[in-house]
């Protein structure tokens, strides 16, 4: 698998030629009118969010020290990584400057509203690093999600494992949406099946969206200090996964909860179903 970048792709091209056969796909130009995409800088950030705070790893953080500690971020003493504002509830004003609802990302039935009362992982969600800022963990999206990763500032460095690797990545068996090895720093003693996997690493640059699609295993690097956006999205291709994950995931708080959580989500699902007139098949 090479992944593929495309500057002029029509909804219907990208429909046959990489969702229904989950094949990622770095877009060249799919935000090419976000006002964000000429605007997003640590100074405009510092500007006029300053005192805006967010939680990361454990300790809260406002934006001016956020982007200071990402633009002295290094190889060596990496920023922590990611700071992570939640768009909708953290930073509302950024939504005019941006507009999610790619048409490449429609339909998406996670803007039925039926799915915000679940925390679905629906999330519109600004990610910020540093040098040597790096994922915690190889992982697949929670919930069979597909994720859109729109780069505004910076470089952020993707690797992807081709689906049929599962084994050779070593899920974790109490949470197999993690992966136990660090694909940076692999010990192939411990995990000798991961010298046959075939990782592709790429670069994503300002300006540039890239799609993964669901059950892909992934994760990034920061090269530069870096602003995106991310968001995921749900419909009739992956909507199966989705309810399997919802069953587990909420039986792990309890089974009563699960139990009236899953009926929720089966409703929510097949209610969007219902109403989707787009060629995608499950």
């Amino acid at each position: 698998m090479e992944i593929i970048r495309r500057e002029n792709i029509t909804h219907e091209e990208f429909l046959e030629e990489h969702y229904k056969p989950g094949i990622p796909l770095v877009f060249k130009n799919a935000v090419k009118d976000w006002k964000a995409k000429d605007l997003f800088t640590p100074d405009w950030f510092r500007e006029n969010y300053a005192d805006r705070t967010t939680v990361v790893q454990g300790k809260t953080y406002n934006m001016r020290e956020i982007m200071d500690m990402v633009e002295a971020s290094s190889e060596e003493k990496p920023a922590p990584y990611p700071s992570i504002y939640n768009i909708n509830e953290q930073l509302p004003e950024l939504l005019p400057l941006i507009k999610p609802d790619l048409q490449y990302a429609q339909p998406n039935w996670l803007d039925n509203k039926m799915f915000k009362l679940g925390k679905w992982g629906a999330a519109l969600e600004l990610f910020i690093g540093g040098p040597g800022g790096r994922f915690p963990y190889l992982h697949l999206d929670y919930y069979h999600l597909n994720a859109w990763i729109t780069q505004l500032y910076g470089e952020k460095r993707f690797t992807v494992f081709p689906r049929g690797q599962e084994h050779m990545l070593y899920p974790r068996p109490n949470d197999p949406w993690r992966s136990e090895l660090n694909i940076f720093e692999p010990d192939y003693e411990k995990y000798p099946l991961y010298k046959d996997a075939t990782p592709i690493s790429f670069v994503v640059g300002p300006g540039e969206t890239l799609f993964i699609p669901f059950g892909t295993w992934h994760t990034a690097y920061s090269l530069t200090p870096t602003i995106s956006v991310a968001f995921d999205t749900l419909n009739a291709k992956n909507h199966k996964e989705f309810m399997k994950d919802v069953w587990t995931f909420k039986s792990r708080d309890s089974k009563v909860k699960a139990l009236a959580m899953y009926p929720y989500a089966w409703v929510a699902t097949n209610l969007s179903k219902m109403m989707d007139t787009s060629p995608i098949k499950g």
